[in-house]
């Protein structure tokens, strides 16, 4: 099982093949964006393409916000390069920095993103990935996304 496009050998179980699925959500935990890498791709690898990938909100009058004020990150997305891309972007980067000891207080909002990480991978189809077209993994995540978002309407 497994394979195919965005895949890899993951170094934390036996080097099996598998995905990593990365998640911007709101405060709510609402998914706003969610990217698909190979389980052997460095996280801060993907933190500017998951940014990008959040869509433009639209139906506002005046000028709606385009990014995140800030954004809450672990230490795997911990990168001064790219803290400088972020702020450079307007967006204030709230990313524990690698070394400093646990306890920074940040806890207390990423886990808004493990929430959501948990909600996403309730669905069995997106725990276990099956399919070897990335395609059709990237459809179910997006339906996945949806199916949570509607829970908060």
């Amino acid at each position: 099982m497994g394979g195919g496009e965005k895949t890899g050998e993951n170094p934390t179980d036996r080097r099996k093949l598998g995905s990593k699925h990365h998640i911007v959500t709101d405060a709510n935990g609402v998914p706003l964006a969610v990217t698909i890498t190979a389980s052997n791709v460095h996280d801060v690898k993907e933190l500017l393409n998951v940014v990008d990938a959040i869509p433009d909100v639209s139906g506002k009058i005046g000028h709606p916000r385009k990014r995140p004020e800030e954004l809450y990150g672990d230490r795997a997305y911990h990168s001064q390069p790219h803290a400088e891309e972020l702020r450079r972007r307007g967006i204030k980067p709230r990313i524990a920095k690698r070394g400093a000891p646990h306890g920074s207080g940040l806890g207390i909002y990423r886990w808004v993103v493990e929430r959501t990480a948990s909600w996403l991978h309730s669905f069995r189809k997106l725990r276990l990935r099956t399919d070897r077209a990335a395609g059709i993994h990237e459809a179910f995540v997006a339906l996945a996304s949806s199916l949570i978002c509607m829970w908060y309407l």
